[in-house]
């Protein structure tokens, strides 16, 4: 006789040993407490007698028990052994596209920045892990992919596209480097999305509105963090990440010569910067040090104290003082630099290293690195002065 649920639960609840209640067609449940009920179901294939676990009755009623039964004599009249294929299918999870993009994100972080590896993560979980995440990367067709394109492109994010694309292409060239997949059909797409208008970060260059700007950070009444965070960024216009994750240990405030030395694994281009300290900024260091000083980073958020604040806390305070997006960024503090220390006159090479821009020429490089910090230094207090001027001129 076939099972019932009724019969099931009435041997469940009075076995005290081992023992099996069988369906039929190899399909039974054994019985074997302490251990949850389980099914198997006993079979043969090339002559040879085989055994697989179809769950635990808890989580497998009899019904769907029976379902998966069918499923594997199904594939035993076809010529294929069930638990070969059971295998061939756990290995192709394990070569989905999000496994694979985890095990290049765990590896993306020994070299890069934690601010760069925490974008990428955010567009694989918010673009393409949705979409295909638990797909095997090797079956992602380009369709697919173009699909998903083509969902950002709609919503007028014409670049985060082309990011999307990329990153699913540096994905892809680490599967085929560790064997799970054999082609990128990012490649593919080359073309088949509208191009993108190359921009400059948006930045004031009126004097007069760069005074504007500096007496509104000076006024500003959000988190007193972000009002020093935006001041600095005014002074020594690093990049918005080298400045948001600075910590205290990279800064000298103590000698003659104040410095903020930024190591290499924070730097765009991997090369250790040294940005030199004008009497301005250690002043304003000092005063943030009674704030955060007692931790790790200079400007820590106010939801995790081991982790910095993003740059649209920075951004956001922009437009709430009045700023547009396309009239000023976090970004744009090193193209005011950049504009106004030229029209000051100053060395556009020593302008251009204080910036940490690559230079082509390694011997160049070198020579600038070594002969160009004391005219840096001169640059720096120069520009702090020049900052305090156009904030004292009101209109």
């Amino acid at each position: 006789m076939r099972l019932t649920d009724v019969a099931i639960r009435r041997a469940i609840s009075t076995a005290t040993t081992r023992r099996k209640l069988s369906d039929g067609a190899g399909l039974h449940l054994l019985i074997d407490p302490p251990r949850q009920p389980a099914w198997r179901l006993k079979y043969k294939f090339q002559g040879r007698e085989k055994l697989i676990s179809l769950g635990v009755y808890r989580d497998v009623p009899l019904r769907r028990a029976r379902e998966k039964c069918i499923d594997a004599r199904r594939l035993l009249a076809d010529g294929v052994d069930p638990s070969a294929e059971r295998q061939a299918q756990r290995a192709a999870q394990a070569h989905s596209f999000r496994d694979v993009a985890e095990d290049w994100l765990t590896q993306q972080r020994r070299t890069l920045a934690p601010e760069t590896v925490e974008i990428y993560t955010q567009r694989l979980t918010q673009r393409l892990y949705p979409a295909f995440g638990r797909q095997p990367i090797a079956e992602i067709k380009a369709p697919q992919l173009l699909a998903v394109l083509r969902t950002i492109e709609g919503r007028g994010r014409h670049e985060t596209a082309h990011r999307v694309r990329a990153l699913f292409g540096r994905v892809a060239r680490f599967a085929i480097a560790t064997g799970r997949a054999e082609r990128d059909i990012s490649a593919d797409l080359r073309g088949a999305l509208a191009p993108v208008a190359t921009s400059h970060f948006a930045a004031l260059t009126d004097p007069r509105r760069i005074g504007d700007l500096l007496r509104a950070i000076d006024a500003f009444h959000g988190q007193p963090s972000t009002m020093y965070a935006l001041k600095l960024a005014a002074y020594v216009f690093v990049r918005p990440g080298e400045l948001r994750a600075a910590r205290w240990a990279e800064f000298d405030l103590s000698g003659r010569e104040p410095e903020w030395r930024i190591p290499a694994e924070r730097m765009k281009m991997k090369v250790a910067h040294l940005v030199p300290l004008a009497r301005q900024v250690v002043a304003l260091l000092r005063a943030l040090a009674a704030l955060t000083g007692d931790g790790e980073l200079l400007f820590p958020s106010v939801r995790a104290a081991d982790r910095p604040i993003s740059d649209g806390t920075l951004n956001g305070a922009l437009r709430r003082m009045g700023f547009s997006a396309e009239e000023m960024t976090t970004h744009g503090f090193r193209t005011i630099a950049s504009t106004r220390l030229n029209e000051l006159g100053f060395a556009p090479d020593v302008i251009e290293r204080q910036l940490a821009h690559a230079e082509a020429n390694a011997v160049r490089d070198a020579y600038n690195r070594a002969l160009r910090l004391p005219e840096r230094r001169k640059m720096m207090q120069a520009w702090a002065d020049e900052l305090d001027r156009m904030r004292a001129v009101t209109p």
